[in-house]
């Protein structure tokens, strides 16, 4: 169960990314391709081309966190080639049903008051 206070962003790297990848070059790809800064604090998450595996990029104030999950069987809702190349910004709730199966497209948000923090 991850535990994420609200001024943490969660950013997904559309498409699929080796994952063979490590701190380095994870943290490359969140630069060049998402155009973040891995030193941030915020979650960057990677799936690979089957969809079946999960890394996130964490930097928790003195040194980077690679966490992976690998499903035994069925494939995590993924964004395709065809989303923003900046990556799709989620909730810190919305990772937690990604990573729980919910296919979030399928899903709608409701009209609702959130005051995001600056």
């Amino acid at each position: 169960m991850l535990t994420l206070p609200p001024t943490v962003r969660v950013f997904l790297a559309a498409g699929a990314t080796d994952m063979r990848k490590a701190f380095d070059t994870l943290a490359a790809v969140v630069r060049g391709t998402l155009g973040g800064d891995p030193l941030s604090g915020h979650l960057f998450v990677f799936c690979n081309r089957r969809r079946d595996r999960l890394k996130i990029l964490h930097f928790d104030g003195s040194g980077l966190w690679v966490s992976a999950k690998r499903l035994e069987k069925g494939t995590f809702s993924w964004p395709g080639a065809d989303a923003p190349a900046a990556g799709v910004e989620l909730r810190a709730g919305e990772l937690a049903l990604l990573l729980g199966g919910i296919d979030l497209r399928a899903a709608r948000r409701r009209a609702w008051y959130d005051r995001r923090p600056a």
